[in-house]
């Protein structure tokens, strides 16, 4: 059984956490919340990866479920912005189209798409993985900036409503997120990385020591926006449960 670190642990059980509770959240609430929730939900299924590989689970040597977990959390960002849309639309018209199975059925169809694309193209060795899981981070720095702008217009058209308060928590959601991600993804771009030394050592390199503080730096701001994103997730979701009561 291979180690799994104490963040790591701790990050898992709040994602947990966090996902039990929005999908809870998707399926007692109206229709206008169900991309939002469901979209936090996917990104507890994006980072079970992490626990099945410490656990040395048989599935975990086929490289292709690894790719299909950072598509997963492509996937969780996307479903929330559009979320994020369709409820400063409705805060605006108070009109909303759809149904919540049709929300249900096309993320699964979303999932489905994904996992053949990645079972049919080659098997993913490690450059294909490091690169997708790029991709998913730069999606994540990039939307979570557009769902803060986002949260902040539904936030003024709301902020006499008894729910106001809970979008200026996602805020504060998407700030994490941010730092998690963004973080992340600073150390992927300089090879500064978890596999930073197997990087250097197929390069024939090494970090600069006046570096070396601002890598840690890095990875401490990563692992705490980590823990702090998932716990204020599942904070945000119970706070909204109350108020919705």
């Amino acid at each position: 059984m291979a180690d799994i670190s104490t963040v790591d642990l701790i990050q898992i059980i709040f994602w947990f956490l966090a996902g039990c509770i929005s999908f809870y959240f998707s399926i007692g609430n109206a229709r206008v919340w169900t991309s939002i929730s469901m979209g936090f939900f996917l990104i507890f299924l994006s980072q079970l990866y992490v626990v099945e590989k410490a656990l040395d689970a048989p599935w975990t040597a086929y490289t292709q479920l690894e790719a299909i977990h950072y598509i997963i959390g492509t996937i969780s960002i996307m479903v929330m912005t559009h979320g994020f849309q369709e409820y400063y639309i409705f805060s605006r018209t108070l009109e909303l189209g759809g149904s919540k199975q049709a929300v249900y059925l096309t993320i699964l169809g979303l999932l489905a798409a994904s996992a053949g694309f990645v079972f049919i193209n080659p098997e993913p060795q490690y450059t294909m993985l490091r690169n997708i899981r790029m991709i998913e981070n730069t999606t994540w720095v990039f939307l979570s900036l557009v769902n803060l702008d986002m949260v902040r217009k539904i936030y003024l058209q709301i902020r006499d409503s008894v729910i106001a308060r809970g979008f200026i928590a996602f805020g504060v959601v998407f700030v994490a997120i941010f730092l998690w991600k963004g973080s992340e993804l600073y150390l992927q771009v300089y090879n500064w990385d978890t596999d930073w030394k197997l990087i250097m050592l197929n390069l024939g390199a090494t970090v600069p020591d006046q570096f070396m503080g601002r890598r840690d730096f890095s990875v401490l701001v990563h692992d705490v926006a980590g823990l702090l994103s998932g716990f204020s997730v599942g904070g945000t979701f119970i706070y909204l449960v109350r108020l919705l009561r």
